[in-house]
């Protein structure tokens, strides 16, 4: 994804963070406006101002600034009763100051903005002047060689006079003349924009992002102290709510200005690279004349800089049409299906009531909707493979698919055994109910569980996929690091706990799901978790850089050092590493380059 899409990211958050400014100040308006109308109405009013949809499907969610006000909402929702006594100090100190700044933050945003849109109308303009003496270069190249070879005609002509063949030999030598000036125009234009592109990319848009950061940043630090003042103004007059205020006054010390940038990036970032130069194409190659020292490009070029304009043509997204993506083609499925749920959780123990789990089963497993069928109705153009998203982004969505999945078929696989169950005991007590009753509930849940293995195996593949593409591209941007980037904020998870949980899952996904036979013996035993083998390797990786395992958890490596691969990221920056000499623990990914088996 290109950076002038970023740019429209930035805005929509932007924008979404002054939209919940305003809704906070209007929030805490309303709520001054219905104190004196006891709880219920205050009850109604945090109704209203909760997120419509679950925070799972809510990507605003995950900043901290939401959470905060969410948390708040339900702080206020537990003291209704109490609100009379400060509504007056909340219209002072929240409403106006906070009605005020959120102006002040919208002007500031507007100039940023207006900015941003300067500078890529500019090197808009650059690109349509480029192409403007590309096109004319290329013309005059052809009117010169087209007037040389009537020179050459009229001067093999008998019957042509001097004069006409002196006056064609005069055009033919303006022509070329006019095709040289050309090709030195073409030049400096295309080093005019090579320059002013790199200069976009590398210093003008990374100069008006941080400007728009440290602003948002800034706005959310205010609105945390939005936040703070509802809660001290309430503890000042309502002492026996206390903890109550207690509370809130966390939600709103909670609000992380520098994380919320870091899971808006996590969001939002692509996998892709910044496109390159564009490179000389050289029109002249038919005029049969020798080049000038101050000629560009060579005789011999003309397929290559034409191939290479294509490469650089493709790169050129701020100004050009994207093609839609092409979704990659199916790779052969298999391998083995795990039966544990994507949590490492196991199934309930066969000791259980089969009644009690057949019940249990059957209230949580619910009809999953075709996707393409809703997806067609909104009207979405969508990939089942989320090919038209980015590599990182189709990487996470996929991961999600493939949980849910996995999900879904222990639940049809525990629902077959308690049906199973459930029939073993119909056989043996006749008088509890029909065997045969079950048959066909038992037949549509084989049908299900076959239905899961095939999308599980499905989105297998797809994830294999993408993360082979996540690894190549991050591969490219680590290349191109002069100094190693800033290890993750976040603290190392715990490599004991991880390295239990990890063979835990191994040792579990690769259990086979029972046979359809029917035979009694039993999926998950009393005694699994007592014979644990130790975990191999899953890949292999490079150390780019080097770094100081200093903090708990975390291991020492060298830059040029080889390591295994224990564990794969799993979204906060870090990775399990195991050294040859020994020594397991968690290093940067961004230090990285990592191979998998």
């Amino acid at each position: 994804r290109a950076w002038g899409d970023q740019f429209e990211v930035l805005e929509r958050h932007t924008q979404w963070g002054l939209d919940l400014l305003d809704r906070y100040v209007k929030f805490v308006k309303e709520r001054t406006e219905v104190e004196h109308a006891y709880a219920k109405q205050l009850r109604n009013l945090v109704k209203k101002y909760l997120p419509k949809r679950p925070a799972k499907d809510d990507p605003e969610a995950k900043f901290s600034q939401q959470q905060s006000f969410v948390q708040l909402l339900q702080e206020v929702n537990d003291f209704a009763g109490q609100r009379e006594l400060v509504a007056e100090n909340l219209g002072v100190q929240v409403c106006l100051e906070l009605a005020k700044y959120s102006q002040d933050m919208k002007q500031e945003r507007k100039t940023h903005f207006q900015e941003g849109r300067r500078a890529q109308q500019q090197l808009e303009n650059v690109f349509k002047q480029l192409e403007n003496s590309k096109r004319k270069f290329e013309r005059d190249c052809r009117e010169a060689e087209k007037a040389a070879q009537t020179a050459q005609r009229l001067d093999q002509d008998i019957n042509a006079t001097k004069a006409d063949v002196e006056k064609a030999k005069q055009q033919a030598h303006l022509r070329s003349h006019m095709a040289e000036e050309s090709k030195n125009e073409y030049a400096a234009q295309l080093q005019r924009f090579n320059r002013d592109q790199a200069h976009f990319y590398f210093s003008q848009m990374p100069q008006i992002f941080d400007k728009l950061q440290d602003m948002d940043e800034r706005r959310a630090s205010r609105l945390g102290a939005g936040y703070r003042l509802l809660s001290e103004a309430e503890l000042q007059v309502v002492p026996i709510i206390g903890k109550c205020f207690e509370g809130m006054k966390v939600a709103a010390e909670s609000v992380d200005a520098k994380n919320d940038s870091q899971v808006l990036i996590e969001l939002h970032k692509s996998g892709f690279a910044r496109p390159g130069d564009l490179e000389f194409e050289d029109f002249s190659q038919p005029m049969n004349r020798v080049p000038s020292d101050s000629s560009l490009g060579t005789p011999d070029g003309r397929s290559e800089l034409r191939g290479g304009s294509g490469r650089s043509r493709a790169k050129r997204w701020p100004f050009g049409k994207k093609s839609k993506p092409r979704p990659p083609p199916l790779s052969p499925l298999g391998g083995p299906l795990p039966l544990t749920l994507s949590d490492g959780s196991p199934s309930p123990r066969s000791g259980r009531d089969p009644l009690a789990i057949l019940s249990e089963i059957s209230k949580s497993v619910k009809p999953r909707l075709a996707s393409f069928r809703s997806l067609r109705a909104r009207g979405v153009m969508a990939t089942e493979d989320f090919s038209h998203l980015p590599p990182e982004q189709q990487r996470k969505r996929l991961q999600q698919q493939l949980e849910d999945r996995n999900r879904e078929l222990q639940k049809e696989v525990d629902q077959r055994e308690a049906l199973k169950k459930m029939k073993d005991v119909y056989e043996k007590t006749p008088q509890m109910g029909d065997p045969a009753s079950l048959e066909p509930r038992i037949t549509e849940t084989l049908s299900n569980i076959e239905r899961l293995k095939l999308e599980v195996r499905k989105y297998e593949a797809w994830l294999a996929e993408a993360e082979s593409r996540v690894l190549s591209n991050r591969g490219d941007s680590l290349s191109r690091h002069a100094h190693p980037p800033d290890p993750p904020t976040t603290a190392p998870p715990d490599s004991s706990s991880s390295s239990n949980s990890g063979s835990q899952d191994n040792k579990e996904s690769s259990e086979e799901p029972p046979s359809e036979e029917g035979q009694d013996v039993p999926i998950y035993t009393e005694f699994d978790e007592d014979f644990e083998e130790p975990a191999s390797p899953i890949g292999q990786c490079v150390a780019i850089y080097q770094f100081e395992g200093s903090s708990e958890g975390t291991i020492s490596m060298s830059e040029g050092e080889d390591l295994s691969l224990m564990e794969e990221d799993k979204g906060d920056g870090w990775t399990r590493v195991r050294r040859k000499q020994g020594g397991e623990g968690y290093v940067p990914t961004s230090y990285l380059q990592v191979t998998l088996n």
